[in-house]
């Protein structure tokens, strides 16, 4: 690979990436995509073809691949062990950082579960559209369809996101403010401050995919989820190794839990009309590996066990 083939990839991987992951919403799925995406178009650009447009011309094979991909992930997400959520992504470099901010909302786990209903080529025509600013005229080059076509499949992915869009609170500041208010709460495990927090109808959900303890389905409603994040401060939380470390995961508030520097999952907030109206707990440790060493939850609870036993 030349030094410019070089410096050109890189300049690419971040736009593909942002599209490999908003289309399957795994972080691994997407690298592999991308990985793939890039060496095409080095062996385009060794091969001495001639492209006008790199960004574009890695956004067509970057869709593509991810189409194919999201196919045989559907397959496998249907034999999922519980509650499948997004693998999170912490906010990093890899965007710029306006931009990462005018895309944090098609980041959000909310968003990225709402298009898991949609076909891979209606979540593609969505993303390209609203998120990356394409025409439909591009559109339907990129994923091999009419442009009529493309703007049919846009249109009828937005009328099924658009019925359950969340919606979040604008300012980054009150979402920070309250986030932080609810992760002290969270561990002191004070029922009254978790309570004020949460809107009426929070929703609770967890992702251990059978790998770690977690939640078997979600749960609903302020008193009910106050005493689950109470009961998760006297076992998990409880042991002095365990720390949580606020984050911004997928565009929104959160908190990296840890045990000691090993990660043991990433919990994220939606935030809305100055409350919690969801909360999302990833602790799949096949969810976690890219945001550094993972801890075992297992044997987190067995050694609180031998600690109440003893």
């Amino acid at each position: 690979m030349s030094d410019s083939n070089e410096e050109l990839l890189e300049e690419l991987r971040p736009r593909a990436f942002a599209i490999a992951y908003r289309m399957l919403g795994s972080v691994a799925e997407a690298e592999d995509v991308v990985q793939e995406a890039l060496i095409r178009v080095n062996n385009a650009l060794d091969e001495g073809e001639k492209i006008e447009s790199p960004r574009a011309f890695v956004a067509t094979i970057t869709t593509r691949l991810a189409i194919d991909e999201l196919r045989s992930a559907r397959a496998r997400r249907e034999t999922y062990v519980g509650e499948w959520l997004p693998e999170p992504v912490v906010a990093d470099s890899r965007e710029d950082p306006a931009r990462q901010a005018e895309m944090a909302d098609s980041l959000s786990l909310a968003f990225l579960v709402l298009l898991e209903n949609l076909s891979p080529e209606q979540r593609a025509a969505l993303l390209l559209h609203d998120v990356f600013d394409y025409d439909y005229a591009e559109i339907a080059k990129i994923i091999g369809k009419s442009e009529d076509n493309a703007r049919q499949l846009a249109v009828r992915a937005r009328r099924h996101v658009d019925e359950g869009k969340p919606r979040f609170e604008a300012s980054k500041e009150k979402r920070d403010e309250l986030a932080g208010r609810f992760f002290a709460a969270a561990q002191k495990g004070d029922m009254d401050a978790l309570e004020g927090l949460l809107s009426e109808d929070v929703v609770l959900k967890g992702d251990g995919g059978g790998n770690a303890p977690a939640l078997a389905h979600s749960l609903h409603g302020r008193s009910r989820v106050a005493r689950t994040i109470r009961n998760w401060s006297k076992t998990g939380w409880a042991l002095p190794s365990v720390t949580l470390q606020p984050a911004e995961i997928n565009g929104q508030a959160g908190a990296i839990y840890l045990d000691g520097d090993a990660v043991l999952g990433a919990m994220v907030l939606d935030i809305a009309e100055g409350q919690i109206q969801g909360i999302n707990s990833i602790v799949n440790p096949d969810k976690l590996h890219h945001l550094g060493d993972v801890g075992d939850a297992w044997a987190l609870l067995e050694q609180l066990r031998e600690q109440k036993r003893s």
